[in-house]
């Protein structure tokens, strides 16, 4: 099945749920069987740092945010966490921050660094960096890295991210490309205002940047955030349509299967809500190393709820699939 136009992309994202099910999502399903081997990739998760200068109106994490708790793990415990991550079989490790000045790009280098040693793959979402440092961490071990570009408009972009603008953001991706890591990026799906044709603009703008692993959930309202007073969660349906397009546009793209449910108070370790983006042609899930103290203060969504392994298994025995750490 070939999609690539905007066009093409609209009429999947217009069709019912009936004849969603019944002409795209099993074709991505077996689109993801083939180029992903019937396997599920699993990544240790590691959120070390959640305090942020950045003013986005959609997360939870904002500087101006004074309701969740503020840390910043040493180095020291960075590294010693993703050892145990090692000792316990995973292979892939997702480091995650705010957008903190204070936290030091040494320390950050030493980090990678240290992981590299071991023979982890490493994924990174640490924030905008001049292209020199992207680089240095390239040369320091890093993989892949993080630059979501959460919405296609620039207009919408800058309204919604007043700490950037959107040229800065596209420079730091092309930053990332040029540096050697791998991109990853993606949007915010269904966030209140967004309509479908941006949200086709959005998949083509991915398919364009030719990224490693798309990182895409649908928007979930966080507490204490201007954007939440705009509007509610967003479509799971809607959401299901663009891992399919993805899966069908990207035949080997990564894309986060982590994703909610029905019930929203599961966050994205939901098994329903896992068990459909896998159908959809998702193929990527996450255990959060954080101790639950600080995990339920990595606030950028409400319920996040991916610490521990269970709910990887229950994902496993739902789909069919086998977990590879």
């Amino acid at each position: 099945m070939i999609i690539s136009t905007k066009q093409e992309i609209m009429e999947v994202l217009n069709m019912t749920q009936e004849q969603f099910e019944g002409e795209i999502l099993p074709e991505a399903g077996r689109t993801a069987d083939v180029h992903k081997e019937g396997s599920l990739q699993v990544r240790a998760m590691l959120g070390y740092d959640n305090i942020c200068r950045n003013q986005c109106l959609y997360c939870g994490m904002r500087a101006a945010n004074n309701t969740i708790q503020r840390y910043r793990l040493p180095a020291e415990d960075v590294i010693a966490s993703a050892k145990m991550a090692k000792d316990r079989g995973f292979h892939h490790i997702f480091l995650i921050s705010g957008e903190d000045p204070r936290y030091g790009f040494d320390n950050l280098l030493k980090i990678v660094e240290a992981i590299h040693k071991m023979g982890m793959h490493q994924s990174l979402a640490c924030g905008e960096f001049e292209p020199e440092q992207y680089r240095e961490l390239q040369a320091a071990g890093a993989d892949e890295y993080v630059m979501k570009f959460e919405m296609s408009r620039e207009e919408t972009f800058n309204r919604l991210n007043p700490s950037t603008n959107f040229k800065k953001r596209m420079a730091a991706i092309e930053a990332v490309k040029a540096s050697g890591m791998k991109l990853a990026s993606g949007n915010i799906v269904d966030f209140p205002g967004q309509d479908r044709e941006e949200l086709a603009e959005d998949v083509l703008l991915m398919k364009e940047l030719e990224i490693s692993w798309a990182p895409v959930i649908p928007y979930m309202p966080a507490a204490n955030t201007p954007l939440k007073e705009e509007g509610g969660f967003g479509s799971l349906l809607t959401n299901l349509k663009e891992i399919a397009l993805l899966r069908l546009m990207m035949p080997d793209v990564d894309i986060t299967a982590q994703q909610p449910g029905e019930d929203k108070k599961k966050g994205l370790a939901d098994p329903e809500g896992n068990r459909n983006a896998v159908r959809a042609g998702a193929n990527i899930l996450f255990c959060d190393l954080l101790p639950d103290a600080l995990a339920r203060n990595f606030r950028v969504i409400d319920n996040r709820n991916v610490s521990g392994t269970e709910h990887l298994y229950q994902v496993a025995e739902l789909t069919g699939k086998k977990l590879v750490f």
